[in-house]
This record gives C-alpha cells, structure tokens and sequence, in this order.
C-alpha cells in the first residue's frame, strides 16, 4: 500500500545530573537515555524515539498508543502549531521534536 508523510510532535526533556551527565527523556513516550555531553544526550534521545516508534508500527500499537497518549498525527510539517505545556523548572529545559512518521493511505 502506499504510504504517505505525517509528522508526529514530541517533548524531549534535558536535565544535568550532579555528575555531569546529561539525561534526555521524552516525555510523551516515557524514553530516556543520557550522554557526557548535551549533544550526545540529544543524539541518543532521538536514536530510542525512531526505535521506540518503529517498534510501536512493527507490532500493531502505535494507533492505540498515540492515542492513549495524546500524541497528535499531524498530515503537514506542524511549524507553528507546536505547543509544549512542560513544568518550568530551573535545572531542566525542553525542545520540541518533530519526527516524520509514514502512514497508510
């Protein structure tokens, strides 16, 4: 069947442990992982999200999971529709994460 673009907006989380590490998690998927440095957090956040995602479409779950957890399937590049409602917190900032997705027509 043909497949078609779709976007999916997610929250990834940054915090500094006390040790220097850096802990990334997504908020909507429950992922988390960490690096030595931010950049290395961000590179491995994102490597567990394309996992995670492919894992869902792989057994069937990902319809039933995205809607257990509010996370909304965008058909066009969501540029100025992200809205992020995370806790503001002093030690931790967030960023957005856009991850394209491929759907069944």
């Amino acid at each position: 069947m043909p497949r078609k673009k779709a976007f999916v907006v997610l929250t990834v989380l940054f915090e500094k442990e006390k040790d220097g590490r850096w802990v990334a998690t997504c908020k909507e998927l429950g992922t988390s992982t960490y690096g030595n440095s931010i950049d290395d957090a961000q590179e491995k956040i994102e490597e567990a999200i394309g996992l995670h995602l492919n894992t869902l479409e792989e057994v069937g779950e990902r319809e039933r999971f995205f809607q257990e957890n509010n996370i909304t399937i965008f058909s066009s590049f969501p540029g100025d529709e992200i809205v992020m409602k995370v806790p503001a917190r002093h030690e931790v900032f967030s960023q957005p994460f856009i991850k394209q997705i491929a759907m069944v027509n």
